[in-house]
C-alpha cells in the first residue's frame, strides 16, 4: 500500500472517530497515575494515533528490508546478464551473487560457453546485440568488431574471433598480407589459413619476404602453380632462398625437381641440385633423377661410383639397364615418388 494513501485514510478515520466522540459531549477524564486530565475525545483519539504510528513503523521497517532485498536481486540480475554475455562470447568469467538461490546455480556460467542457434527478440539490448553479431559470424560474414565495440572482448585464441578472422581472410586480400606481416598477433589457425591463401594467389617475388613463416607444404603449393604462361617470378636465386630456409625432405626435393626441369635450362638446373646435394644429402635422389631425365648416363655412373653400392639401389638398377642399351625410359622402370622410401632418405 502507498504510504501517502494509507496516511490519508488513517487520518481521515481518526478525525471521523474524534468528531463523532466530540459530538457526544462526554466531558473529560482524569488519569490519576499520571495526573493528567484530558477530554474523552483525546483519550479515544490517542490510541488510534499510536496505532497509526506503529503501523507506519512496521511498514517502514519491512519496506526498507524489501527495498534492500530487491536491490540485491537487481544487482544479481545485472551480474547474471554479465555472466550470460561473457559465456556467449566464449570468455566465461566468475560473477559474485548476493542471493543464495542464484549463487548456487548461476556459478555454472563461470565455466560454460553458450551457443545460440538463432536470434532472440526479447533479449536485453546488450545481449541481443552480441547474439546478432555471433549469428553473422557463424554464417560466414565478417563483422568489424571495432564498430560493434567488441574489439577488446575476445582473446587471440577465442574461436569466435578466429572464425571472424577466417571469414575476413576469404574476402579481404589485404588482410591476408596483414596477417603474414604480423603473425604473432594472430592465432595459429588464422596464420595457417592466411599462408594457404597467400600461396594459392601470390607470386615468388612477394613470397620471398615471408620465407621465415613459410612451410614446405605451402611452398610446394606455390611452386606447383608455376606454368609456361606464368613462372610467378621463380628464379634460381629465389628457389635457393626457399631451399635454404625450409627443411625439405627427399621427396620434397623430388617435387621441386619435377617443376624446375620444365622451366630452368638443364645446365642451370643441374648446377642448382649439384649444390643442393652437397649441402643436404636429401637432395641426392633429386640430382640423380635429373641426370637420368637429361640422359646424362656417364655422369650418373660417375656419381654412383662415388657412393656405396647399397645406396640408390633403384637408380643403380636402371643405370644397369641403360648401360645395356635398353630402350626403357626412366618412368617405365622407376616411380620417382618411391625412390625416397629407403630409410636413410626419410
Amino acid at each position: 500500500m502507498r504510504m501517502g494513501l494509507y496516511t490519508l485514510g488513517a487520518l481521515s478515520f481518526i478525525l471521523i472517530i474524534g468528531a463523532f466522540v466530540y459530538t457526544l459531549e462526554l466531558g473529560a477524564y482524569r488519569l490519576e497515575v499520571l495526573n493528567i486530565s484530558l477530554p474523552i475525545t483525546i483519550w479515544v483519539v490517542l490510541p488510534l494515533i499510536f496505532l497509526y504510528l506503529l503501523t507506519v513503523g512496521h511498514m517502514f521497517f519491512y519496506g526498507v528490508r524489501n527495498y534492500f532485498k530487491i536491490k540485491k536481486w537487481e544487482k544479481d540480475t545485472d551480474n547474471l546478464e554479465d555472466a550470460l554475455y561473457w559465456s556467449l562470447v566464449n570468455e566465461p568469467k566468475a560473477q559474485k551473487y548476493a542471493m543464495a538461490p542464484l549463487k548456487d546455480t548461476a556459478i555454472l556460467l563461470s565455466k560454460a560457453s553458450l551457443d545460440v542457434s538463432d536470434n532472440i527478440e526479447t533479449l536485453r539490448p546488450r545481449l541481443a546485440k552480441v547474439v546478432n553479431v555471433l549469428q553473422k559470424i557463424k554464417k560466414g560474414e565478417y563483422v568489424d568488431l571495432k564498430e560493434e565495440k567488441l574489439a577488446k572482448v575476445f582473446n587471440v585464441g577465442n574461436p569466435i574471433l578466429v572464425q571472424n578472422r577466417l571469414n575476413r581472410l576469404s574476402s579481404d586480400d589485404k588482410f591476408v598480407e596483414e596477417v603474414m606481416k604480423s603473425t604473432t598477433s594472430y592465432s595459429r589457425k588464422v596464420q595457417d589459413q592466411a599462408l594457404k591463401i597467400f600461396a594459392e594467389k601470390e607470386d615468388f617475388e612477394k613470397a620471398r619476404k615471408y620465407i621465415k613463416i613459410f612451410d614446405v607444404k605451402n611452398f610446394l603449393v606455390l611452386l606447383n602453380r608455376v606454368n609456361s604462361e606464368n613462372e610467378l617470378g621463380l628464379t634460381q636465386e629465389v628457389l635457393t632462398s626457399f631451399v635454404q630456409g625450409l627443411k625439405l625432405s627427399c621427396s620434397d626435393f623430388i617435387s621441386v625437381a619435377k617443376v624446375t626441369k620444365k622451366y630452368f635450362k638443364p645446365d642451370e638446373n643441374l648446377g642448382l641440385f649439384l649444390a643442393y646435394q652437397k649441402e643436404n644429402p636429401k637432395a641426392q635422389n633429386a640430382y640423380l633423377y635429373l641426370l637420368f631425365e637429361y640422359e646424362l648416363t656417364e655422369q650418373v655412373g660417375a656419381y654412383l661410383e662415388e657412393h656405396d653400392e647399397d645406396e640408390f639401389t633403384k637408380f643403380r638398377a636402371f643405370y644397369q639397364l641403360k648401360s645395356e642399351d635398353s630402350g626403357y625410359k626412366f618412368s617405365d622402370i622407376i616411380d620417382v615418388d618411391t625412390v625416397c622410401k629407403e630409410t636413410r632418405y626419410l
